[in-house]
């Protein structure tokens, strides 16, 4: 335990007195003049009870809150997500024919049958075709979620389960399989193992012929078009040694996504699953880049413009949605995302760093701060983008983390992340690298998928929602579809103090009462917390401890 986590413990019980107090004061003009200290014992810190104003319009800002943001890349014992993607480095390599993959860099350049073993499927199982594939669509199936299958792009892929690859046995050799987008002779529904060639398009016929297209009730409705691309020659290297070129990557792409969807025309393509900003920008300094960027401020705005012109040329659309990873770069003492980032500096980063994927008046403790501030704050970069070089594309993080994830501090920045999400139209996401014993991280998705433990959500339309301090408090809020009477309000406290914070609505609704349910650093734990009652001139005033994730449900 932290310094910051045990000062935490001691706020929240000299607060106690202070909730039941304040919360559910019904005139904002009867709150406590702030700043207001509580008494405390010699051995409990000092709090000044700091105010903030929250502002939430109802009938300003509407937009709808695309479902699939509450995304993962493993299921840490939760169903409550909505997309599920079957992704990361391991999928460059894997070979749907017989369920092999390989490992890359990240461990001795292995071919296995890791994609079986990790899911717990006997070896005995890796003869059907593409059945780590569609094991885990089952598991989405029946959990109501979407899934994203990655389709091989960089060339090969593993052929066979023999272990560490060697680097006199590189791609072409032995060892792989040639990759294929289109094959050019009928489809078959076994496979042929012998002609050391695996056809991308025969897998996604396979995907269509047991589920239905994307349109189907069941069907794989995203494919995405490899992993990672710009590190390919550090992370495959026995697949593609050399740097992947600009125009490489983007001919990939328009061939085997025009192949996807002669397929399975309703089959939504992401692209280009990039892992971070020097891919964004110079597609990690490509090295036919400098001749091809013209006028393009950065590598994605290329890409996007090739997939226009390719849907101009083809006469359908064959990219949908743009696709990229985030992983902050913030530190304190340590980078946020480290393992080791646990002091007091490290925690008021990851608090903080959500900021930089909307707020442009943040400027982060990092060196794409210092070295590429343009580009920042990241989301709306992203979506001038996309505005600017292909109009209609959505969005997509499919890896993020911010770190912490069972601290206190992790659990608010994912509940914080999820609302920036929400409030900027992102399309879909899903976090990398949780698991179940990421409690408070799992926490910050339950405030939106399950706070009652009933299957209490957030709502579907954001509406507008503002804080006087975003430094110190974040704000989301939303209604159900069309429905104002019941309005949904993320409030995170970030700072080591508690906060009074004064709500204001409008709207044309008068609202009266409200539940409040919420975690702190006591706990990862969602509980119902005090409720707020005789809320009057659609104002009232609630008493937030301090590191306190709320999802308050105001109603009529």
């Amino acid at each position: 335990m932290t310094d910051v986590d045990r000062v935490t413990q001691h706020s929240h019980r000299a607060l106690g007195v202070l909730v039941l107090a304040l919360a559910g004061c019904g005139d904002a003009s009867r709150s406590p003049t702030p700043p207001v200290t509580p008494p405390r014992a010699d051995s409990t810190p000092t709090l000044t009870v700091r105010p903030v104003a929250i502002s939430i319009a109802v009938d300003q800002d509407r937009a709808p809150i695309s479902p699939l943001i509450y995304g993962t890349n493993q299921d840490a014992g939760a169903s409550f997500w909505t997309v599920r993607r079957n992704g990361g480095n391991r999928t460059t390599g894997y070979n749907w024919e017989t369920n092999v993959s390989n490992a890359g860099s990240d461990y001795r350049h292995n071919s296995d049958l890791f994609a079986m073993s990790y899911l717990g499927l006997p070896a005995s199982e890796a003869t059907i075709p593409g059945r780590s594939v569609t094991y885990n669509h089952d598991l989405s199936v029946a959990m109501g979620a979407e899934s994203i299958v990655t389709l091989q792009l960089a060339g090969y892929v593993a052929a066979d389960a023999n272990g560490p690859v060697t680097e006199a046995e590189a791609a072409p050799s032995p060892r792989w399989n040639k990759v294929v987008y289109r094959k050019p002779t009928a489809f078959t529904t076994m496979p042929d193992l012998t002609d050391g060639t695996v056809y991308m398009d025969e897998q996604v016929n396979l995907l269509v012929r047991k589920y239905g297209g994307a349109a189907a009730p069941t069907g794989v409705r995203f494919y995405s078009l490899d992993n990672e691309p710009a590190v390919w020659a550090n992370t495959h290297p026995r697949i593609h040694s050399p740097k992947v070129g600009a125009q490489e990557l983007l001919d990939r792409s328009v061939a085997l996504a025009t192949a996807t969807k002669a397929v399975d025309p309703k089959a939504q393509i992401l692209g280009p699953s990039e892992y971070g900003i020097s891919g964004f920008v110079s597609l990690q300094s490509a090295l036919d880049w400098t001749q091809l960027k013209g006028t393009y401020s950065w590598y994605l705005d290329f890409y996007l413009d090739g997939m226009k012109k390719a849907e101009q040329a083809s006469g359908k659309r064959l990219l949908d949605v743009l696709d990229v990873h985030w992983y902050p770069e913030a530190k304190g003492d340590h980078r946020i995302t480290d393992q080791g980032a646990v002091t007091a500096a490290d925690v008021e980063a990851r608090l903080q760093a959500p900021r930089t994927l909307w707020d442009a008046a943040y400027q982060e403790n990092s060196w794409v701060q210092q070295v590429l501030p343009s580009f920042l704050p990241i989301l709306p970069r992203l979506q001038r983008s996309i505005a600017q070089y292909y109009p209609g594309t959505k969005l997509a993080i499919t890896e993020y983390d911010f770190g912490g994830k069972n601290t206190i501090s992790g659990g608010i920045a994912q509940a914080d992340v999820l609302g920036a999400f929400a409030k900027n139209d992102i399309y879909l996401a899903t976090i990398w690298g949780i698991g179940s014993g990421d409690l408070f991280a799992l926490s910050g998705f339950r405030l939106y998928r399950d706070y009652n433990g009933r299957k209490g959500t957030f709502g579907s339309t954001r509406v507008r929602s503002t804080t006087a301090d975003i430094a110190r408090t974040s704000v989301y809020a939303s209604v159900d579809g069309n429905d104002n009477s019941l309005v949904h309000v993320i409030l995170l406290n970030k700072g080591s103090d508690p906060v009074a914070a004064t709500v204001q609505l409008t709207g044309g609704v008068s609202y009266t009462s409200g539940e409040v349910w919420g975690f702190d650093a006591t706990s990862a734990q969602i509980t119902a917390r005090p409720a707020i009652s005789g809320i009057g001139s659609n104002s009232f005033t609630y008493a937030v401890p301090p590191l306190t994730a709320l999802h308050m449900i105001l109603r009529k």
